[in-house]
């Protein structure tokens, strides 16, 4: 199994992966940060690399969808025998994706260094919404120095 059969899969379920905003050019860009982070802080690259092919996946608009993450979990769960994870690292994939819209910094989720990695390589990339990184909703110190790095541009 790899990245490729779950985006096979999502290719010929939805048409989001299309999308500048939230779709495949999204999900590369946070799968790049994602590794950045990790480098670092020792997340697991293989979670990462599924968080940004699903994280989105199952957004119904580029605007506002508050429940896109869960739904992106419950695509995953449905699709579990096309993703290559064990159970420790698909229950943190789930939590990842349902999580990620709203997660805070507040030291629990920030804990584990692939959750933090997913959700602030997902940040990062807020700059194609015509947004500036904002170190308060990051997890990661290298994050929060990508971020100091990304606003001094």
């Amino acid at each position: 199994m790899s990245i490729k059969k779950i985006f096979e899969q999502i290719r010929r379920d939805t048409d989001i992966w299309r999308t500048v905003t939230h779709g495949h050019e999204h999900w590369l860009r946070v799968e790049e940060y994602g590794h950045l982070v990790a480098d670092t802080n020792g997340g697991d690259k293989l979670t990462i690399s599924y968080f940004a092919y699903l994280h989105d996946c199952q957004r119904l608009n580029d605007f506002d969808d508050p429940c896109h993450g869960a739904r992106a979990a419950a695509y995953a769960r449905q699709n579990r025998r096309l993703i290559d994870l064990d159970n420790d690292q698909f229950a943190l994939l789930l939590r990842a994706c349902s999580g990620h819209t709203y997660a805070m910094p507040n030291g629990k989720a920030g804990l584990n260094n692939t959750l933090a990695a997913c959700w602030d390589a997902d940040r990062l990339d807020i700059g194609r919404v015509g947004l500036t990184v904002n170190g308060k909703y990051l997890f990661s110190r290298v994050a929060k120095g990508f971020s100091s790095f990304e606003s001094r541009q």
